[in-house]
Protein backbone atom coordinates (compact mmCIF):
# COMPACT_ATOMS: atom_id res chain seq x y z
CA UNK A 1 0.00 0.00 0.00
CA UNK A 2 2.62 2.27 1.22
CA UNK A 3 4.86 1.62 -2.49
CA UNK A 4 1.77 2.15 -4.48
CA UNK A 5 1.07 5.62 -2.44
CA UNK A 6 4.42 6.80 -3.17
CA UNK A 7 4.40 5.71 -6.61
CA UNK A 8 0.88 7.98 -6.98
CA UNK A 9 2.68 11.00 -5.44
CA UNK A 10 5.67 10.65 -8.08
CA UNK A 11 3.14 10.06 -10.76
CA UNK A 12 1.14 13.39 -9.81
CA UNK A 13 4.82 15.26 -9.18
CA UNK A 14 5.79 14.38 -12.61
CA UNK A 15 4.71 16.18 -15.93
CA UNK A 16 6.51 15.20 -19.13
CA UNK A 17 5.56 17.25 -22.33
CA UNK A 18 4.71 14.60 -24.75
CA UNK A 19 7.34 15.98 -27.05
CA UNK A 20 10.17 14.97 -24.69
CA UNK A 21 8.13 11.34 -24.17
CA UNK A 22 8.66 11.05 -28.02
CA UNK A 23 12.05 11.92 -28.49
CA UNK A 24 13.17 9.28 -25.42
CA UNK A 25 10.93 6.61 -26.66
CA UNK A 26 13.39 7.04 -30.39
CA UNK A 27 16.83 6.71 -28.59
CA UNK A 28 15.47 3.67 -27.07
CA UNK A 29 14.43 2.51 -30.41
CA UNK A 30 18.00 3.59 -31.37
CA UNK A 31 19.87 2.03 -28.84
CA UNK A 32 17.88 -1.19 -29.29
CA UNK A 33 19.06 -1.19 -32.73
CA UNK A 34 22.76 -0.80 -32.36
CA UNK A 35 22.92 -3.11 -29.12
CA UNK A 36 21.40 -5.98 -31.75
CA UNK A 37 23.30 -4.84 -34.34
CA UNK A 38 26.63 -5.21 -31.65
CA UNK A 39 25.01 -8.45 -31.06
CA UNK A 40 25.14 -10.02 -34.24
CA UNK A 41 28.73 -8.34 -34.63
CA UNK A 42 29.92 -10.56 -31.24
CA UNK A 43 28.29 -13.67 -32.75
CA UNK A 44 30.32 -13.46 -36.34
CA UNK A 45 32.95 -12.30 -33.84
CA UNK A 46 32.94 -15.36 -32.02
CA UNK A 47 32.64 -18.13 -34.91
CA UNK A 48 36.07 -16.05 -37.04
CA UNK A 49 37.82 -16.72 -33.53
CA UNK A 50 37.04 -19.94 -33.61
CA UNK A 51 37.33 -20.57 -37.14
CA UNK A 52 41.14 -18.79 -37.07
CA UNK A 53 41.75 -20.94 -33.96
CA UNK A 54 41.05 -24.28 -35.99
CA UNK A 55 43.06 -23.02 -38.74
CA UNK A 56 46.10 -22.12 -36.88
CA UNK A 57 46.63 -25.52 -34.80
CA UNK A 58 46.19 -27.06 -38.33
CA UNK A 59 49.04 -24.84 -39.37
CA UNK A 60 50.45 -25.24 -36.25
CA UNK A 61 50.51 -29.35 -37.24
CA UNK A 62 51.95 -28.69 -40.49
CA UNK A 63 54.61 -26.83 -39.45
CA UNK A 64 55.80 -29.19 -36.60
CA UNK A 65 55.24 -31.95 -39.55
CA UNK A 66 57.67 -30.03 -41.88
CA UNK A 67 60.32 -29.46 -39.05
CA UNK A 68 60.71 -32.89 -38.67
CA UNK A 69 60.88 -33.89 -42.03
CA UNK A 70 63.21 -31.03 -42.98
CA UNK A 71 65.83 -32.43 -39.81
CA UNK A 72 65.39 -36.07 -41.13
CA UNK A 73 66.69 -34.66 -44.75
CA UNK A 74 69.56 -32.34 -42.96
CA UNK A 75 70.62 -35.76 -41.41
CA UNK A 76 70.53 -38.15 -44.25
CA UNK A 77 72.60 -35.21 -46.43
CA UNK A 78 74.94 -35.21 -43.95
CA UNK A 79 75.20 -38.64 -44.24
CA UNK A 80 75.66 -38.58 -47.72
CA UNK A 81 78.41 -36.05 -47.49
CA UNK A 82 80.48 -38.03 -45.21
CA UNK A 83 80.32 -40.78 -47.42
CA UNK A 84 80.80 -38.99 -50.44
CA UNK A 85 84.24 -37.55 -48.46
CA UNK A 86 85.47 -40.63 -47.68
CA UNK A 87 84.75 -42.38 -51.58
CA UNK A 88 86.72 -39.09 -52.74
CA UNK A 89 89.27 -40.13 -50.17
CA UNK A 90 89.72 -43.58 -51.30
CA UNK A 91 89.48 -42.10 -54.79
CA UNK A 92 92.42 -39.74 -54.05
CA UNK A 93 94.49 -42.60 -52.59
CA UNK A 94 93.63 -45.08 -55.39
CA UNK A 95 94.80 -42.65 -58.02
CA UNK A 96 98.20 -42.22 -56.15
CA UNK A 97 98.82 -46.23 -55.99
CA UNK A 98 98.16 -46.25 -60.02
CA UNK A 99 100.17 -42.99 -60.17
CA UNK A 100 103.06 -45.15 -58.54
CA UNK A 101 102.69 -48.79 -60.64
CA UNK A 102 102.68 -46.32 -63.84
CA UNK A 103 106.08 -45.09 -62.63
CA UNK A 104 106.98 -48.30 -61.89
CA UNK A 105 106.39 -49.61 -65.67
CA UNK A 106 107.68 -46.52 -66.70
CA UNK A 107 110.98 -47.23 -64.96
CA UNK A 108 111.39 -50.91 -66.30
CA UNK A 109 111.82 -52.03 -63.10
CA UNK A 110 111.35 -56.15 -63.71
CA UNK A 111 111.15 -58.57 -66.19
CA UNK A 112 107.88 -59.48 -68.47
CA UNK A 113 106.61 -61.45 -65.68
CA UNK A 114 106.78 -58.50 -63.57
CA UNK A 115 105.31 -55.96 -66.04
CA UNK A 116 102.57 -58.69 -66.73
CA UNK A 117 101.79 -58.70 -62.67
CA UNK A 118 102.36 -55.11 -62.43
CA UNK A 119 99.95 -54.67 -65.91
CA UNK A 120 96.96 -56.82 -63.88
CA UNK A 121 97.74 -55.10 -60.62
CA UNK A 122 97.14 -51.59 -62.72
CA UNK A 123 93.79 -53.10 -64.47
CA UNK A 124 92.29 -54.13 -60.77
CA UNK A 125 93.07 -50.33 -59.59
CA UNK A 126 91.96 -49.07 -62.46
CA UNK A 127 88.22 -51.08 -62.19
CA UNK A 128 88.23 -50.13 -58.24
CA UNK A 129 88.80 -46.52 -59.47
CA UNK A 130 85.80 -46.76 -61.95
CA UNK A 131 83.50 -48.57 -59.38
CA UNK A 132 84.97 -45.56 -57.20
CA UNK A 133 83.72 -43.13 -59.68
CA UNK A 134 80.53 -44.72 -60.34
CA UNK A 135 79.91 -44.51 -56.98
CA UNK A 136 80.85 -40.93 -56.60
CA UNK A 137 78.96 -40.11 -59.27
CA UNK A 138 75.48 -41.64 -57.77
CA UNK A 139 76.28 -39.69 -54.44
CA UNK A 140 76.57 -36.44 -56.52
CA UNK A 141 73.02 -37.35 -57.87
CA UNK A 142 71.38 -37.93 -54.60
CA UNK A 143 73.29 -35.17 -53.05
CA UNK A 144 71.55 -33.03 -55.40
CA UNK A 145 68.36 -34.57 -55.29
CA UNK A 146 68.29 -33.94 -51.80
CA UNK A 147 69.40 -30.72 -51.57
CA UNK A 148 66.57 -30.34 -54.28
CA UNK A 149 63.87 -31.69 -51.94
CA UNK A 150 65.63 -29.70 -48.58
CA UNK A 151 65.11 -26.92 -50.51
CA UNK A 152 61.31 -27.31 -51.11
CA UNK A 153 61.14 -28.11 -47.72
CA UNK A 154 62.44 -24.91 -46.57
CA UNK A 155 60.50 -22.83 -49.19
CA UNK A 156 57.33 -25.17 -47.88
CA UNK A 157 57.73 -24.36 -44.33
CA UNK A 158 58.86 -20.45 -45.08
CA UNK A 159 55.47 -20.34 -47.06
CA UNK A 160 53.98 -22.20 -43.46
CA UNK A 161 55.47 -19.71 -40.81
CA UNK A 162 54.59 -16.33 -43.38
CA UNK A 163 50.61 -17.95 -43.18
CA UNK A 164 51.24 -18.59 -39.74
CA UNK A 165 52.34 -15.19 -39.03
CA UNK A 166 48.94 -14.01 -40.83
CA UNK A 167 46.96 -15.74 -38.61
CA UNK A 168 48.66 -14.55 -35.74
CA UNK A 169 47.88 -10.94 -36.86
CA UNK A 170 44.50 -11.74 -37.62
CA UNK A 171 43.67 -13.30 -33.92
CA UNK A 172 45.59 -10.12 -32.44
CA UNK A 173 43.26 -7.90 -34.30
CA UNK A 174 40.24 -10.01 -33.20
CA UNK A 175 41.25 -10.45 -29.83
CA UNK A 176 42.05 -6.46 -29.93
CA UNK A 177 38.14 -5.91 -31.30
CA UNK A 178 37.25 -7.91 -28.80
CA UNK A 179 38.87 -6.64 -25.88
CA UNK A 180 37.42 -3.09 -26.66
CA UNK A 181 33.68 -4.80 -26.96
CA UNK A 182 33.64 -6.31 -23.88
CA UNK A 183 35.14 -2.98 -22.51
CA UNK A 184 32.29 -1.27 -24.11
CA UNK A 185 30.10 -3.93 -22.30
CA UNK A 186 31.34 -3.18 -18.92
CA UNK A 187 31.19 0.74 -19.07
CA UNK A 188 27.50 0.24 -20.28
CA UNK A 189 27.02 -2.27 -17.51
CA UNK A 190 28.90 0.85 -15.15
CA UNK A 191 26.23 3.38 -16.36
CA UNK A 192 23.43 1.38 -15.54
CA UNK A 193 25.05 0.88 -11.98
CA UNK A 194 25.38 4.59 -11.60
CA UNK A 195 21.93 5.22 -12.79
CA UNK A 196 20.29 2.68 -10.47
CA UNK A 197 22.49 4.13 -7.40
CA UNK A 198 21.22 7.52 -8.41
CA UNK A 199 17.60 6.84 -8.09
CA UNK A 200 17.88 4.70 -4.92
CA UNK A 201 19.96 8.09 -3.91
CA UNK A 202 16.58 10.23 -4.67
CA UNK A 203 13.69 7.28 -3.37
CA UNK A 204 15.51 6.99 -0.06
CA UNK A 205 16.97 10.12 0.75
CA UNK A 206 20.43 11.04 3.27
CA UNK A 207 20.70 8.86 5.79
CA UNK A 208 23.57 8.23 8.21
CA UNK A 209 22.80 4.74 8.29
CA UNK A 210 22.47 3.89 4.29
CA UNK A 211 25.14 5.11 2.76
CA UNK A 212 26.98 3.91 -1.00
CA UNK A 213 30.83 2.81 -0.51
CA UNK A 214 32.76 2.28 -3.89
CA UNK A 215 30.51 0.22 -6.72
CA UNK A 216 28.16 -0.99 -3.59
CA UNK A 217 25.02 0.41 -2.04
CA UNK A 218 25.39 -0.44 1.77
CA UNK A 219 22.92 -0.78 4.49
CA UNK A 220 23.26 -1.25 8.49
CA UNK A 221 22.41 -4.14 9.36
CA UNK A 222 20.15 -2.58 12.42
CA UNK A 223 18.07 -0.80 9.49
CA UNK A 224 16.57 -4.62 8.36
CA UNK A 225 17.43 -6.79 11.63
CA UNK A 226 16.99 -7.11 15.33
CA UNK A 227 20.48 -7.65 16.61
CA UNK A 228 22.20 -11.51 16.64
CA UNK A 229 18.79 -12.39 13.93
CA UNK A 230 18.59 -13.27 10.50
CA UNK A 231 13.98 -12.79 10.39
CA UNK A 232 13.41 -8.78 8.73
CA UNK A 233 12.12 -6.98 11.01
CA UNK A 234 8.18 -6.43 11.78
CA UNK A 235 6.07 -4.31 9.66
CA UNK A 236 6.88 -2.62 6.65
CA UNK A 237 10.22 -2.26 4.91
CA UNK A 238 10.04 0.85 2.89
CA UNK A 239 13.89 0.63 2.18
CA UNK A 240 13.61 -2.81 0.71
CA UNK A 241 10.51 -1.66 -1.31
CA UNK A 242 12.36 0.94 -2.53
CA UNK A 243 15.49 -1.02 -3.75
CA UNK A 244 13.32 -3.71 -5.23
CA UNK A 245 11.30 -0.92 -7.40
CA UNK A 246 14.37 0.53 -8.48
CA UNK A 247 15.58 -3.04 -9.86
CA UNK A 248 12.69 -3.69 -11.83
CA UNK A 249 12.69 -0.39 -13.43
CA UNK A 250 16.00 -0.80 -14.21
CA UNK A 251 15.72 -4.36 -15.31
CA UNK A 252 13.43 -2.68 -18.31
CA UNK A 253 16.05 -0.85 -19.67
CA UNK A 254 19.33 -3.27 -19.31
CA UNK A 255 19.81 -4.91 -22.87
CA UNK A 256 18.48 -8.76 -22.38
CA UNK A 257 22.35 -9.91 -23.38
CA UNK A 258 23.89 -8.03 -20.51
CA UNK A 259 24.16 -10.97 -18.08
CA UNK A 260 23.80 -9.02 -14.66
CA UNK A 261 23.03 -9.46 -11.38
CA UNK A 262 22.18 -7.51 -7.84
CA UNK A 263 24.35 -9.21 -5.18
CA UNK A 264 23.81 -9.36 -1.81
CA UNK A 265 26.21 -9.60 0.61
CA UNK A 266 26.05 -9.85 4.25
CA UNK A 267 28.53 -8.96 6.76
CA UNK A 268 28.86 -9.26 10.75
CA UNK A 269 31.15 -7.68 13.51
CA UNK A 270 34.28 -9.80 14.85
CA UNK A 271 31.87 -10.49 18.01
CA UNK A 272 32.01 -14.27 17.72
CA UNK A 273 28.24 -15.94 18.00
CA UNK A 274 27.67 -19.45 18.60
CA UNK A 275 24.20 -20.51 19.03
CA UNK A 276 22.23 -23.42 17.76
CA UNK A 277 20.95 -21.79 14.80
CA UNK A 278 24.08 -19.76 13.82
CA UNK A 279 26.99 -21.75 14.66
CA UNK A 280 29.04 -18.94 13.77
CA UNK A 281 28.97 -15.31 11.97
CA UNK A 282 29.40 -17.09 8.84
CA UNK A 283 25.77 -18.56 9.11
CA UNK A 284 24.36 -15.17 10.10
CA UNK A 285 25.71 -13.29 7.39
CA UNK A 286 24.53 -15.59 5.03
CA UNK A 287 21.26 -16.17 6.56
CA UNK A 288 20.60 -12.56 6.61
CA UNK A 289 21.43 -12.38 3.06
CA UNK A 290 19.33 -14.74 1.92
CA UNK A 291 16.37 -13.21 4.01
CA UNK A 292 17.17 -9.79 1.63
CA UNK A 293 17.06 -11.72 -1.06
CA UNK A 294 13.82 -13.67 -0.56
CA UNK A 295 12.35 -10.55 0.26
CA UNK A 296 13.05 -9.05 -3.38
CA UNK A 297 12.03 -12.14 -5.12
CA UNK A 298 8.44 -11.56 -3.22
CA UNK A 299 8.86 -8.29 -4.62
CA UNK A 300 8.55 -9.37 -7.97
CA UNK A 301 12.60 -9.23 -8.92
CA UNK A 302 13.43 -12.18 -11.04
CA UNK A 303 15.60 -14.94 -9.01
CA UNK A 304 18.16 -15.50 -11.52
CA UNK A 305 18.56 -11.76 -11.38
CA UNK A 306 19.62 -12.26 -7.52
CA UNK A 307 22.67 -13.73 -5.69
CA UNK A 308 23.23 -14.11 -1.30
CA UNK A 309 26.72 -14.29 -0.25
CA UNK A 310 27.77 -14.48 3.63
CA UNK A 311 31.36 -12.97 4.35
CA UNK A 312 31.09 -13.28 8.11
CA UNK A 313 33.40 -10.81 10.77
CA UNK A 314 36.22 -11.05 7.14
CA UNK A 315 35.59 -8.33 5.36
CA UNK A 316 35.73 -5.33 7.27
CA UNK A 317 35.39 -1.52 6.41
CA UNK A 318 36.29 -0.58 9.88
CA UNK A 319 39.53 -1.66 11.54
CA UNK A 320 38.53 -0.65 14.90
CA UNK A 321 36.80 -2.23 17.81
CA UNK A 322 34.52 1.23 19.08
CA UNK A 323 30.70 0.28 18.84
CA UNK A 324 31.36 2.54 15.97
CA UNK A 325 33.22 0.61 14.09
CA UNK A 326 31.54 -2.82 14.50
CA UNK A 327 27.51 -1.06 13.91
CA UNK A 328 30.08 0.06 10.72
CA UNK A 329 30.83 -3.89 9.96
CA UNK A 330 27.77 -5.13 10.35
CA UNK A 331 25.88 -4.24 7.06
CA UNK A 332 24.25 -5.64 4.01
CA UNK A 333 25.69 -4.71 0.58
CA UNK A 334 24.01 -4.48 -2.95
CA UNK A 335 26.16 -4.60 -5.85
CA UNK A 336 25.62 -4.64 -9.41
CA UNK A 337 27.87 -6.70 -11.45
CA UNK A 338 28.05 -9.13 -13.99
CA UNK A 339 26.98 -12.38 -13.51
Amino acid sequence: MALATRRTRRERGLNYWPSYVDALSTLLLVIVFLLSIFVLGQFFLTQEIAGRDTALDRLNRQIAELTDLLALERAQRRESEDELAALQSTLVATEEEQARLQALLADGLGAGERESALARELDSERRETDRALDQVALLNQQLAALRRQIGALEAALEASEQRDRESQARIADLGSRLNVALAQRVQELARYRSDFFGRLRQIIGTRPDIRIVGDRFVFQSEVLFPPGQAALRAGPQPELESMAQAILELAEEIPPDIEWVLRVDGHTDVRPINTAQFPSNWYLSAARAIAVVNYLEQAGVPSERLLAAGFGEFQPIAEGETEEDLARNRRIEFKLTER
